[in-house]
């Protein structure tokens, strides 16, 4: 039986699974090998990043970034239903939950390095609104699922099982506009979404864990990396022409948020120059740096 010899080896980006096996010829004039088991440390060099709201349009491109990026990070997503499970692959990494039920939030928060927040209340169209009698739709929340509920209280409960769990950094994403109590989102199904998003927000900036607060414009369906991105603070960029940005350049900013200390206690909001104007961004260290707001 050949000699196995076990050999710690903190960083071995070959591996894929804990244990890999690799053979060596310890006399180069020989065919005789030895077969060493190598122990690679391979997960503790990775970042276990935790998606809420993975089934959404941006959580799907935020978990779907970082499985793509396995050598960097173990990716787990939370979702409400098994459907959204479904949507984004089914994989055992994708759990369900309600995150405004704190006990579903701990299983999946255990053992998480970091989490990107993502939930959000939906408004919903009330039905029989005719466009082409004018006016305007009305809309409304499902029971359960009003603002005050999942982007205060789910948030909260979000950032207070990543505090007892020990997670050493939350990027959380939100909307422009929570300066103007009279923004038109506030008015949607009466939820004041934005005033319990920006309660949230302040919330996680007073808990002490290490924060990234994105504030995006106007979410687009397109595609990312080919825009210059530009980043504000309370709301000036929206009396700009340049307030909307691609979901996928969201999704960027959140994964690189998780790199750089420049990212950390940093609040901001998120735009992009129209496409073919501009550089596109790539140097996300610079860009966090020239962010001041912590709020």
């Amino acid at each position: 039986m050949a000699n196995l010899t076990r050999v710690l080896l903190p960083q071995f980006p070959q591996c894929t699974t804990s244990i890999c096996t690799i053979s060596l010829y310890l006399n180069p004039n020989t065919t005789r090998r030895r077969r060493f088991s190598v122990l690679a440390m391979a997960e503790s060099n990775r970042t276990t990043v935790l998606v809420t709201g993975a089934g959404g349009r941006t959580g799907q491109l935020v978990y779907k970034k970082l499985k793509e990026r396995s050598g960097e990070y173990i990716a787990r997503g939370f979702v409400r239903s098994e459907e959204s499970k479904q949507k984004i692959g089914g994989a055992d990494d994708v759990l369900i939950g309600d995150i405004t039920n704190a006990s579903t939030l701990e299983p999946a928060i255990q053992g998480t390095d970091a989490i990107v927040i993502l939930t959000s209340a939906i408004p919903k169209m009330k039905p029989g609104f005719d466009p082409t009698k004018g006016g305007r739709p009305e809309f409304y929340f499902e029971e359960g699922a009003y603002p005050e509920q999942v982007d205060w209280e789910g948030q909260k409960n979000q950032i207070d099982a990543a505090k007892a769990a020990g997670v050493k950094h939350i990027v959380l994403v939100g909307s422009m506009g929570g300066t103007n109590l009279n923004h038109p989102l506030n008015s949607l199904g009466n939820g004041n979404i934005l005033v319990w998003k920006r309660k949230a927000e302040q919330y996680l900036a007073d808990s002490g864990i290490p924060y990234t607060i994105i504030r995006a414009g106007g979410l687009q369906d397109k595609e990312g990396g080919i825009r210059e991105l530009l980043v504000g603070k309370d709301d000036e960029l929206l009396q700009t022409e340049t307030k909307t940005i691609a979901r996928a350049d969201v999704a960027e900013v959140c994964i690189q948020a998780l790199q750089f200390e420049e990212a950390k206690f940093k609040a901001f909001d998120l735009a992009s120059k129209p496409e073919g104007t501009g550089t596109p961004t790539k140097d996300f260290k610079s860009l966090f740096a020239q962010i001041t707001t912590r709020f």
